[in-house]
């Protein structure tokens, strides 16, 4: 996207530290000049909020199809796209998202959504509004268990057994195999410091420090 701003996105499966990655990245590079929105997904505007707490916390004893589930993550996406990521990138702004498109790729294929559906819905609400950088924060769900629990949320994919984040984690590594001139895969199990100097590599190194 020549004269657009940058767009940054944060991907991994649950405990990989893409909340503290996303705080020292917009705190870098605001130190850098840039003007920082950070955002997430499912949410980032007010009907996209609304669908999120729909999609992660339905009522008791209520559960989402793969297919519904994968319509309200992209109803919510559509939203937050059309109302705040591209008039920000048109502005000049640099988009950091936690988590996107590959997040909705990953999770409901593992939860049997097929791939090919998912594509062609991906294409459909995304369309030219790709990522110029993907960082994917990896780390093995046993080692992240910890974290997970000291979260202490609940939501319908924080409550899977580890057999399911290892199928999460296995989904999104693949994605960065196919799209490597977009993703950089990151070890989430360093420390906070680690981490973000890596991030922060990948990202002078792709997209050029200015």
């Amino acid at each position: 996207m020549a004269g657009y701003g940058r767009f940054i996105t944060l991907e991994g499966g649950e405990g990989t530290g893409k909340s503290t990655l996303i705080s020292g990245l917009s705190e870098t590079l605001q130190q850098r000049g840039k003007t920082v929105i950070v955002t997430r997904e499912p949410g980032g505007t007010k009907l996209a909020e609304e669908v999120r707490t729909l999609a992660l916390n339905p009522p008791a004893g209520e559960t989402w199809s793969p297919l519904s589930h994968t319509l309200l993550m992209n109803t919510s996406r559509d939203d937050h796209l059309n109302k705040l990521i591209r008039p920000a990138l048109q502005r000049g702004d640099w988009v950091l998202c936690d988590r996107f498109a590959d997040s909705t790729r990953a999770y409901q294929q593992v939860d049997g959504q097929d791939l090919q559906t998912l594509l062609k819905i991906e294409q459909a609400v995304v369309g030219e509004t790709r990522p110029d950088l993907t960082l994917m924060l990896d780390g093995a769900p046993e080692d992240l268990a910890e974290r997970r629990r000291a979260r202490g949320t609940q939501d319908v994919f924080e409550q899977k057994d580890l057999d399911f984040h290892a199928r999460i984690r296995a989904a999104f590594l693949e994605i960065a195999d196919q799209e490597p001139e977009r993703c950089a895969v990151i070890d989430a199990v360093q420390t906070p410091e680690q981490v973000l100097n890596a991030a922060l590599a990948e990202i002078d190194a792709r997209l050029g420090r200015s």
